[in-house]
């Protein structure tokens, strides 16, 4: 299976917070978040990886360059406007003809377990166009809400939640050949950004499910980081503890 990674962001809001170096390289519990992800696609039986990364990051590019996998690792350099001209670009240069691919940000940090699980049901279940995580943790300026039915059909994606208990994007996707082919049709519209295009994908009619994360922490802001590996400790303690209760 085919893995991207959209690593072409600015990491502006660091900055501004003090925060010295590029997003993809921020370490949460001592490991960058790069090589994180690309860890976890390795556990998750990636046959490739593909990375898109902007002009001003010649030492993100350097050190994955350095990296030695067993299996391709193809770097892609280009700064783009937004998120979804992002993966325009990697599906041009890298993933035309994938038949499935999964797709996160590099600053998403999310229960490796939980991760796990949500490529199994998306291998396992070909009934879909796509499979996309949801959190009900909300810590997001401008949340995403992903209404799904009670067989987690996703039914509408909005700007403003419309139940009670609403759940978000977090931000990784896991799709199919017809929503990939929307790619270059979402770009020809005009689309700019990743929430736009999985609204797009619905407006198209295109089946796509929901997958429950306990929650996904995204890396915009220093204080994030603590959150992060907080969540990730105690994601840990109880995934150990799950394992000798069974």
């Amino acid at each position: 299976m085919m893995y991207a990674i959209i690593a072409a962001g600015e990491g502006s809001r660091l900055l501004q917070e003090g925060f010295k170096g590029l997003k993809p390289m921020v370490r949460v519990n001592g490991e960058m978040l790069i090589d994180r992800l690309i860890r976890i696609f390795l556990d998750n039986n990636a046959s490739s990886i593909i990375i898109l990364i902007n002009e001003q990051s010649q030492e993100l590019e350097a050190h994955l360059n350095n990296l030695a996998l067993e299996i391709p690792l193809n770097v892609f350099v280009k700064t783009t406007p937004s998120s979804f001209h992002s993966f325009y670009e990697l599906m041009k240069q890298g993933g035309a003809g994938a038949e499935e691919v999964c797709l996160t940000t590099t600053d998403s940090v999310f229960d490796e377990k939980t991760f796990s699980e949500y490529i199994k049901d998306f291998r396992n279940n070909h009934n879909n166009d796509g499979l996309l995580a949801v959190t009900s943790y909300v810590d997001d300026e401008k949340p995403l809400y992903v209404n799904a039915d009670p067989e987690n059909l996703i039914t509408s994606i909005a700007d403003e939640p419309v139940s009670k208990a609403p759940t978000v994007s977090g931000g990784i996707y896991c799709l199919r050949k017809k929503a990939l082919a929307l790619v270059p049709v979402a770009m020809e519209k005009g689309i700019e950004r990743m929430r736009n295009f999985q609204k797009l994908m619905i407006t198209e009619g295109l089946r796509l499910e929901a997958f429950a994360f306990g929650k996904i922490i995204d890396i915009d802001h220093v204080t994030d980081i603590t959150k992060a590996e907080a969540f990730l400790k105690e994601a840990a303690l109880q995934n150990h503890s799950y394992s000798i209760n069974g």
